[in-house]
């Protein structure tokens, strides 16, 4: 279904724009669509599921992995109903109440998982660094209150301009430009003073997405001097070993915002199509990679799922 000029829609609602140019292909794009978002639930229940049921798992470590999970599964299951909506041609509409709480829980859970990849940044600083200490620093009590702070961060910091979207004044044409709500389409379409919302998104992100970013690259300058100064190769390896599934799981999530930042600042001459799929694969890209980066890359998890097809089978 494509946007048409003539297309009328309520004071209430918006229309998302979907895939522009691609609306033929609509039947088909749905299909690995659909195949990515049965893999982001399916990969991210199973490693919360295996990190549940196996003692072995009961860790600081891998119960920040279960927060990284559940914060993947979330941002899939907000944006899932939108996306294969205009893809099943069933709606493109959208209620300005349903897209201001699809905006508050995609920017939310961005800003949950930054936080979740710092604290498992100082987990693992704390394990190379401090591993005499580590028990006794990363105790159930302080892993409950860091998980208490992130997610307070996270959500209580975006609720004032999130909030405000529902009192602004929607005068333009009311057209999304992706298949999903982001905070900074809707100011795009706002007639009301938006300065507020401009300048407190960027301080949000300065001191969430950045901080952490900064913050996270410093805890492995940390790491790496610590492990240099370990005589035994083998054991210098095996360190960083332990480090390489957070690796790739910050690379995994930064990047793809990287791209969409480039892409938003310097691609204006590009498709409407390049912002689309860019946004959705800064949304789905990391709740697909991370159980699978997990389940590869972390030997307990490995092993745990193994047994578990063999016993099935």
């Amino acid at each position: 279904m494509s946007v048409r000029p003539d297309h009328k829609i309520s004071n209430s609602t918006f229309l998302l724009t979907g895939f522009p140019g691609l609306e033929r292909d609509y039947p088909w794009l749905s299909i690995p669509f659909s195949c990515i978002y049965v893999m982001v639930l399916s990969g991210n229940c199973l490693v919360l599921h295996v990190i549940h049921t196996e003692p072995s798992l009961h860790e600081p470590m891998f119960y920040f992995l279960a927060m990284l999970a559940l914060t993947d599964l979330c941002m899939g299951l907000s944006t899932v109903h939108t996306v294969l909506g205009i893809l099943w041609g069933l709606s493109q509409e959208i209620g300005l109440d349903a897209c201001i709480a699809q905006t508050f829980f995609v920017h939310g859970l961005s800003c949950m998982e930054s936080g979740v990849l710092l604290a498992m940044a100082f987990d693992r600083f704390t394990a190379i660094c401090n591993p005499l200490r580590y028990t006794s620093i990363l105790t159930n009590t302080r892993i409950i209150n860091i998980g208490v702070v992130i997610l307070g961060r996270s959500f209580l910091f975006i609720t004032a301009p999130i909030v405000r979207l529902k009192f602004f004044h929607y005068c333009r044409h009311r057209i999304l430009s992706h298949s999903f709500c982001l905070h900074q389409d809707l100011l795009r379409l706002a007639c009301s003073d938006i300065r507020f919302n401009s300048f407190y998104a960027l301080a949000l992100v300065i001191c969430t997405l950045l901080l952490d970013s900064v913050l996270i690259f410093i805890s492995y300058i940390l790491i790496l001097h610590s492990v240099l100064t370990i005589a035994s190769q083998e054991e210098r390896l095996k360190s960083l070993k332990t480090c390489v599934s957070h690796i790739c799981a910050v690379l995994v999530f930064y990047i793809p915002i990287i791209g969409l930042t480039m892409v938003h600042c310097f691609g204006k001459h590009l498709s409407p199509v390049v912002h689309v799929l860019m946004g959705n694969i800064y949304i789905l890209f990391p709740p697909l990679m991370n159980p699978i980066i997990y389940s590869i890359k972390t030997q307990q998890i490995r092993n745990r799922i193994q047994r578990w097809f063999i016993k099935q089978t």
